[in-house]
């Protein structure tokens, strides 16, 4: 009590030129200390460095999260190879029967070790969610999003060694540095999350029930694969032993060994693409031909028929073939000349290619609503201004779409890229992810279904007519397959197609080149439709001509 007012009677007594002195002595003792900090925080940056070579690994579970910093950097001192052999060599030194650490979580990883007894009746399931990574009761297993399920035979094939046994599960987040990233660089790592699983200290393979892996993801997720890492040569991901189930939400990955798993996303690569790109290319210009062709003969027979101006069939061929003709252009253009700019110009361009999409899903859903008019209606069909209002949906709603997509600014530049930034393709297009899905996705599949819809119907009223006339028209089966075939193209079949293509690159190929291909199956269906009627027409007016010349003669 008594040292303040000693003080304050010392600093009262200091003279101005004694308390510049003293301000300056603090001054620069605060210079010397945030020195010696940026030192002792240099050294120790080295110091990690060093902890991440080879010659000095890790030491520590820190150390070697301080590398996954590093490696998350892009770091020059990390060494991928380093990290990955450190955690595969803690996950065995859990699974020890003389660890005593049970739990481990790491800003990284989280790990936990479960004792099971090997005289278990049934098969064990853990959740491995790094918020809960528990034993799961079977009544529960399903409720559980991501989840291994180990059999029962395994812990059989232990019981004669052993009356327990440690069950290690390991979740890392590998983050988007080249930790666990394999020599597939064209592949990634859903969710850069991998899990590893590990019973006892031996390993685990050849088993005859297979492990039960289970990884939950977003829907749209397509192209995934289950694989495991190989630590050899270098280590990598393989596939080898374990088979994928991909469904809406979840994939279940069934592996005959033990060690770290996780789901690949397999994105076409650079080249796949740019030969998919080549295929598109060949084909919307061929279809561009043959579309062109279409409308030429449809305006070839309005002049040489009278009655076909009044048909609404044919303008509704036509009107598609106009949007597929738009579209294909569109395309082409947008392909070859790829834009660089992500202003108002990009903006305009993704506005336009999806106006004329819209009108394609459209025209082709109208398609199916004239089909249904005319086969499954049939009565009560006349609709007054029917092609005009017909006109006023196909090419007026896709326009409300675009203005209120444009409303939301969704349109601008489209890239195509991998996890390691390399890009493939820069389309100025949708780039607003929700409203691609609302707007492209969901409007192609409300069209698609009804056309699927109509179409079955449409079959089944052939095939069911065909069948109560099999004594009369045995040999016709073809001609309604042909039929079939013909009015899937017309109501957007050929674009049906994508909904194969999770199958394999195979379907991918497979759809791209037929779908670029529907200019030329329209214009064969309308040729094969209307062009004999034109050849009789020509005909007939041809032999009344000499008739009525040979008459004059006579």
């Amino acid at each position: 009590m008594r040292l303040r007012p000693v003080m304050r009677k010392s600093l009262s007594q200091c003279s101005p030129s004694d308390l510049g002195a003293m301000l300056l002595l603090g001054f620069l003792l605060l210079l010397q200390l945030d020195s010696m900090k940026a030192m002792n925080e240099s050294s120790f940056q080295e110091k990690e460095n060093i902890f991440c070579s080879e010659e000095n690994p890790p030491q520590s579970t820190y150390g070697a999260n301080r590398c996954f910093t590093l490696c998350n950097r892009s770091s020059p001192e990390c060494n991928s190879k380093v990290i990955e052999s450190y955690w595969i060599k803690i996950e065995e030194e859990l699974a020890k029967k003389e660890t005593i650490q049970p739990l481990l979580v790491e800003s990284m990883v989280s790990a936990t070790v479960h004792i099971v007894h090997t005289s278990v009746f049934q098969d064990v399931s853990f959740s491995f969610s790094p918020s809960q990574m528990t034993v799961l009761p079977s009544e529960n297993e399903k409720k559980a999003p991501d989840r291994v399920r180990l059999p029962r035979s395994l812990f059989e094939r232990l019981r004669p060694v052993m009356s327990s046994v440690r069950v290690v599960l390991m979740v890392i987040n590998i983050g988007e540095g080249d930790i666990f990233k394999g020599q597939q660089r064209g592949s990634s790592v859903l969710d850069n999350r991998i899990v590893g699983i590990r019973v006892g200290s031996e390993p685990v393979r050849d088993l005859a029930e297979r492990v039960e892996i289970t990884f939950s993801h977003e829907p749209q997720v397509q192209n995934l694969q289950c694989a495991f890492w190989d630590a050899n040569k270098g280590g990598d991901w393989k596939s080898t032993g374990c088979s994928t189930e991909q469904k809406i939400n979840q994939t279940i990955c069934l592996c005959d060994h033990l060690t770290f798993f996780a789901l690949l996303l397999n994105p076409i690569d650079a080249s796949t693409e740019k030969t998919l790109i080549q295929i598109s290319l060949a084909g919307c210009s061929t279809s561009l031909c043959f579309l062109i062709l279409t409308i030429i003969l449809y305006f070839a027979l309005r002049f040489t028929r009278q009655k076909f101006k009044s048909e609404d069939a044919p303008k509704i061929h036509v009107a598609l073939s106009i949007s597929l003709v738009l579209l294909n252009l569109t395309f082409i253009i947008s392909i070859r000349h790829q834009s660089t700019e992500q202003g108002t110009s990009c903006q305009a361009q993704g506005g336009v290619l999806h106006f004329f999409l819209l009108c394609c899903f459209t025209w082709m859903g109208i398609e199916a609503f004239h089909l249904y008019l005319l086969a499954i209606k049939i009565f009560n069909i006349y609709i007054s201004y029917y092609f005009q209002k017909l006109c006023l949906v196909g090419w007026g709603f896709p326009i409300l779409v675009v203005l209120i997509t444009e409303s939301t600014g969704s349109y601008g530049q489209y890239t195509n890229e991998e996890k390691s930034n390399s890009t493939h393709l820069k389309l100025c297009w949708i780039e607003n992810r929700t409203a691609l899905y609302i707007t492209v996705h969901g409007y192609f599949a409300v069209t698609f279904l009804f056309g699927a819809v109509v179409l079955s119907l449409v079959a089944w009223k052939i095939f069911h007519l065909r069948g109560s006339r099999a004594g009369k028209e045995q040999n016709q089966t073809w001609k309604g397959i042909l039929t079939v075939l013909g009015l899937s193209c017309l109501v957007g079949g050929t674009w049906g197609l994508v909904l194969l293509t999770p199958i394999g690159l195979t379907t991918v190929y497979i759809f791209t080149l037929l779908n670029s291909l529907q200019g030329v199956f329209i214009f064969i269906w309308f040729a094969i439709l209307y062009y004999p009627s034109l050849i009789e027409e020509s005909s007939s007016s041809t032999v009344k001509t000499n008739h009525s010349n040979s008459a004059s003669r006579e």
